[in-house]
C-alpha cells in the first residue's frame, strides 16, 4: 500500500506560481498512475492532471491546461505539479492520488490518497 505525502502549498498572489510535490512512500512507485486534484470549500474534488508511469502520456482540466504541468521522477518516488498563472479560482485544497489500473479523471478510481495541501491565491 503506497502512501502519499503533499507539500509545496501557500498564500500567493494573482500571477504567481507555485511546484506542488508529492513523495510516495512505496518502492514500486513507477508501476503507478498518479493523478492531481483539487477540492475548494463547498465544492466536489476535481480532476486537475493525471501521468502514466513513464511520464509519455499525461491529461489536463480544461480549467488548468496551458498553465499546469504535471511531471514525475521514478528515482525519487515523486510526482510534481508546476502551476504557472495562478488566479483566484485555482484556491484549493490539492490532493495527489495513485491507482494501479489506469489514467482515470475520476475520485473513484484512485485507490490512494495524500492528506493534501492548501494553496490560495489572493487578486
Amino acid at each position: 500500500q503506497v502512501q502519499l505525502v503533499e507539500s509545496g502549498g501557500g498564500l500567493v498572489q494573482a500571477g504567481d506560481s507555485l511546484r506542488l510535490a508529492c513523495a510516495a512512500s512505496e518502492g514500486t512507485f513507477r508501476n503507478y498512475y498518479m493523478g492531481w486534484f483539487r477540492q475548494a470549500p463547498g465544492k466536489e474534488r476535481q480532476f486537475v492532471a493525471h501521468i502514466n508511469w513513464s511520464a509519455g502520456r499525461t491529461g489536463y482540466a480544461d480549467s488548468v491546461k496551458g498553465r499546469f504541468t504535471i511531471s514525475r521522477d521514478n528515482a525519487k518516488n515523486t510526482v510534481y505539479l508546476q502551476m504557472n498563472s495562478l488566479k483566484p479560482d485555482d484556491t484549493a485544497v490539492y490532493y495527489c492520488a495513485a491507482t494501479l489500473r489506469g489514467l482515470f479523471t475520476a475520485t473513484k478510481d484512485y485507490e490512494y490518497w495524500g492528506q493534501g495541501t492548501q494553496v490560495t491565491v489572493s487578486s
